[in-house]
C-alpha cells in the first residue's frame, strides 16, 4: 500500500485537483474493500461471498451524457458527428466542481493498467467516492505487482463521484448526469451515476482514441484461442452471444470485452469479465455461473432471495444485471491475456427480423463493410415505446466508445485481415422461421455447431450458395446442423413474407449506411445488400 503523504504522490493528486489526501484509502485489497462496502452499506454479501450492490436510478450506460473536450487535439480528430463536444471552459468549472465535492468525500484510489501487452499498457488512476466501485475497477483491469506499485506514475486519471449532481446551465450538460473526458489533460470526469460500467469503458474510449496512430486497432469484442494459439476474434453488441459463445470450454479465453490487435497478435485491455446475467444458469453457462459463486465477484442490479441466495431471473431491477469478477475466476483463461493473430473474425448479430441465416461467409470487403455497420436488433418489451423489432446500427460494434471517424477503424481492420489472411463469418443467434413474435430463437445448440465448424477450418470444404439479398456465401451442408436452418427463407411458412422482411432489412441497412459512402472506396460500397 502506498504511503499518501509521499509529497510525489501528494503532488500527483493535487495536479487532478484532489487536494484532501487525508481521506483516502489506497489500493486496498479485497478483504479492506469488503469491509468498507459493508461499514457504508453499499451492498450485501451472498450466500457464496460476492458482494450485490445496485446502481439506483442509472442500471446502464448513459451514453447521451458522454462528452468529449473539443479543443487543439480534437479538434480534426474526433468523429464529432456521433460524440458529444464541451468545451474547455466548460471542463474546467466542471472539474473545479467536482474536485470541491470530492473533498467532502471518502475516496478509494485503485491503480491499476488498461492493456495486457506490457509495450503499449496504460497507466490507470482511478479516483472513487464507492469502496465497491474500487472493487469492481480492480475486477475489471489488470493489477499490476506489488514492485510496480511504488513508482506508478498515472497516464489516465477518472474521478468517479457518483453523489455529484451536474449542473446543465452551469456545466453546459444536458442533464445532472456527466462523463466528461478531457483527452489533452488525461483525464476523465464521471458524477450523477453510479452504473460502474462508466469506468471501465472511460479507459476503453481513451485507447481507441489514441491506440489507431500506433497502427494498432482497438475492439469492442471478445476473444479466445485454440491449441495453435492462434485466435478467434467475436465481435457483437449486447445481446448476440459475444461473451456466451467465446466463453468455450475447448479454447482458452482471452477476453469478453476489449482488445487490441498489434503486430504480435491479440492482446486483452483488461484483466475482468462483465457478463449479464439475465437467465443465467449452471446448466447453460456454467463457468460464469460458476464465478458469481465466489468472493470477490461484484453482482450489480442482482435480486437476491431471503437467504441471500442471487436470482438470476428476476428482472425487475433491471434486464441489465451484470457479474464483474477477475478473468481468472474462469478455468481455461489465458494467463497472459495475449495470442497469436486470430484466424477467424466473427460478427454476430441477433437478428430479430428472421431474414439472416445462422452462419455466412464474407469477403474482406463485406466483413468492412458489417464492422461498420455493426447491425442488431431490440425486440419488444425490452425498452418502452418497443412494440415490434427495431434495427440498432452501432458502427464497429461500439460506437459510443468510437471517438474517431469509423472508417480509421474500419481501414485498420481490413488491412489486418488482408495481411494476416483471416475468414470472417457471420452468425445471426437471433430468429429464424419467422420475425420475434412468430419464429423461434435460433438454437444454440446449432450456433456452437456451426461456430465449431468454422473454428475447426472444416467449411473450407463444403458448397456455398450466394445469399440473393446480402451477397454473403451461406454453406449448403454442415454436419450436426439441419440443412433447411441453414436457408433462412425455407424456414418460414410464407417464402413471400420472409421475401418482404428481407428487402425491409436491406433498405435499413444501406439507409444507415449512407453516412459512409464518402469515406470508404467502391469496393466497401459495393459490398451493399441488394434487395430482389
Amino acid at each position: 500500500m502506498i504511503n499518501v503523504d509521499n509529497a510525489a504522490v501528494r503532488h500527483q493528486l493535487e495536479a487532478v485537483g484532489i487536494c484532501n489526501s487525508q481521506n483516502i484509502h489506497w489500493n486496498y485489497l479485497e478483504p479492506e474493500l469488503y469491509e468498507c462496502s459493508a461499514q457504508r452499506n453499499e451492498g450485501h454479501i451472498t450466500n457464496c461471498g460476492a458482494l450485490a450492490v445496485e446502481t439506483g436510478a442509472h442500471t446502464g450506460r448513459s451514453a447521451n451524457d458522454k462528452y468529449i473536450v473539443r479543443d487543439k487535439l480534437t479538434e480534426s480528430t474526433v468523429w464529432w458527428e456521433s460524440n458529444q463536444p464541451m468545451s474547455p471552459k466548460q471542463f474546467d468549472i466542471l472539474h473545479r466542481d467536482m474536485s470541491k465535492f470530492a473533498e467532502q468525500s471518502e475516496l478509494y484510489v485503485q491503480d491499476l493498467y488498461g492493456g495486457a501487452s506490457k509495450n503499449t499498457r496504460l497507466s490507470v488512476r482511478v479516483i472513487m467516492a464507492r469502496a465497491w466501485h474500487a472493487l469492481f475497477i480492480r475486477n475489471m483491469l489488470v493489477r499490476p505487482r506489488n514492485s510496480e506499485l511504488t513508482s506508478f506514475i498515472p497516464e489516465l486519471t477518472i474521478i468517479d463521484l457518483p453523489d455529484f449532481e451536474a449542473d446543465p446551465d452551469r456545466h453546459g450538460t444536458r442533464s445532472n448526469t456527466v462523463i466528461a473526458c478531457d483527452f489533452t489533460r488525461k483525464l476523465v470526469l464521471i458524477g450523477g451515476t453510479a452504473y460502474a460500467g462508466e469506468m471501465k469503458k472511460s479507459v476503453f474510449s481513451y485507447l481507441n482514441f489514441v491506440l489507431p496512430e500506433q497502427k494498432i486497432l482497438p475492439m469492442h469484442c471478445s476473444a479466445n484461442h485454440g491449441k495453435d494459439g492462434s485466435s478467434a476474434i467475436f465481435f457483437g453488441l449486447s445481446g448476440t452471444g459475444k461473451t456466451t459463445l467465446s466463453a468455450d470450454p475447448d479454447r482458452i479465453l482471452i477476453g469478453d470485452d476489449e482488445h487490441g490487435w498489434d503486430g504480435n497478435g491479440v492482446f486483452n485491455f483488461e484483466g475482468g469479465c462483465y457478463a449479464k446475467t439475465i437467465k443465467l444458469s449452471a446448466e447453460t453457462e456454467p463457468e460464469i455461473y460458476s464465478a458469481t459463486q465466489r468472493f470477490g465477484t461484484v453482482l450489480e442490479n442482482v435480486i437476491l432471495n431471503a437467504d441471500r441466495v442471487p436470482d438470476f431471473d428476476d428482472v425487475s431491477l433491471t434486464e441489465n444485471g451484470r457479474c464483474a469478477y477477475p478473468i481468472d475466476f474462469i478455468p481455461n483463461a489465458s494467463a497472459t491475456g495475449a495470442a497469436l493473430h486470430p484466424k477467424n473474425i466473427i460478427m454476430l448479430t441477433a437478428d430479430a427480423f428472421g431474414v439472416l441465416p445462422p452462419i455466412a461467409k464474407l469477403t474482406p470487403a463485406q466483413a468492412m463493410y458489417h464492422f461498420l455497420s455493426g447491425y442488431t436488433a431490440k425486440v419488444a418489451g425490452t425498452e418502452e415505446g418497443v412494440t415490434e423489432p427495431t434495427a440498432t446500427f452501432s458502427t464497429c460494434f461500439g460506437a459510443p466508445f468510437m471517438p474517431r471517424n469509423p472508417s480509421e477503424y474500419g481501414n485498420l481492420l481490413r488491412e489486418l485481415i488482408a495481411e494476416h489472411k483471416v475468414d470472417c463469418w457471420l452468425i445471426n443467434t437471433g430468429w429464424t422461421g419467422g420475425a420475434y413474435g412468430t419464429g423461434t430463437r435460433m438454437p444454440l445448440k446449432s450456433t456452437r455447431a456451426l461456430l465449431s465448424a468454422a473454428l475447426a477450418g472444416r467449411l473450407g470444404s463444403v458448397s456455398y450458395r450466394k445469399d440473393p439479398n446480402f451477397g454473403i456465401m451461406i454453406p449448403e451442408n454442415v454436419p450436426g446442423v439441419e440443412s433447411k436452418l441453414l436457408d433462412p427463407r425455407n424456414t418460414w411458412e410464407n417464402p413471400e413474407a420472409y421475401d418482404q422482411q428481407a428487402r425491409k432489412l436491406v433498405e435499413m441497412f444501406t439507409s444507415n449506411f449512407s453516412q459512409f459512402d464518402a469515406h470508404v472506396d467502391s469496393s466497401i460500397r459495393d459490398a451493399a445488400p441488394m434487395a430482389c
